[in-house]
């Protein structure tokens, strides 16, 4: 808090009520990939294709823009295999030699094994602080069907009440529909009363807002930075426990 009582920066306020349901985006509010670039330099020297990490970026870059135009074609186990074996075959070709040569089996085991996310440290204590108090937690990402596993590798499985998919409900940020449906899922709460925390303005302040939901960006990198675009009374944090209202209340 300021010294006048007011909130800091970046902080909630709490004149309004408490969110009966708080909505949270994955990748960048929930989880981060762990180092990718070295990882996936790594394990291509392990497959006697060494590259050098910038090389990596560059191609690992390629088949990060790939998924993200394709990830919601993966909507069951068989589909999520088939995507995997196309990322991997633009990873390849994206890369040098001798990695450039490498058998796509070779290049998706290297692309898998290089991508290992890990839950931010604030998001376990917040999550459990959360739910104590009552409040329902719907997580709602852009991302395909191995969401659940990477939540549940992650530990936050059963820390949250559900988890919406694009890839499985048909429909992405920041369409209104897949924020709507999430407020479904835990028992119609009013779009008032629930909050939604994410990365991204254009898909996550502005999806939530379309759909009457207060949102939050959470900016890991600083709150203190220029958010182009970002709408006029729309809180910045730096960490999920910025979220929690003052004194834990009960609903």
């Amino acid at each position: 808090m300021a010294a006048d009582g007011s909130p800091g920066p970046g902080r909630l306020g709490t004149a309004s009520p408490p969110p009966r349901a708080v909505l949270l985006d994955a990748l960048g509010t929930l989880v981060g990939l762990v180092d990718p670039w070295a990882a996936l330099a790594r394990e291509l020297a392990a497959r006697g294709a060494p590259v050098g990490e910038a090389d990596a970026r560059r191609a690992l870059l390629a088949e990060m823009a790939y998924y993200r135009a394709h990830h919601d074609d993966a909507v069951d186990a068989a589909s999520l295999e088939a995507l995997r074996d196309r990322c991997a075959e633009v990873l390849r070709r994206a890369l040098p030699e001798p990695a450039a040569s490498l058998s796509p089996a070779a290049a998706r085991a290297a692309l898998l094994a290089a991508l290992r996310f890990r839950a931010f440290a604030d998001v376990p204590p917040a999550l459990d602080a959360l739910r104590a108090a009552g409040v329902r937690l719907v997580v709602v990402s852009n991302w395909d069907v191995s969401l659940h596993d990477v939540l549940r590798d992650t530990g936050l499985a059963g820390r949250v009440d559900a988890v919406l998919t694009s890839a499985e409900e048909r429909v992405a940020k920041p369409a209104p529909e897949i924020f709507a449906r999430a407020l479904e899922r835990v028992g119609g709460i009013p779009a008032h009363r629930a909050l939604h925390v994410g990365d991204s303005i254009a898909t996550d302040v502005a999806g939530a807002s379309a759909a009457g939901i207060p949102a939050v960006l959470i900016d890991r990198d600083g709150p203190d930075r220029g958010h182009d675009g970002l709408p006029a009374g729309v809180p910045v944090i730096r960490s999920l426990s910025e979220v929690l209202p003052c004194g834990l209340p009960t609903f």
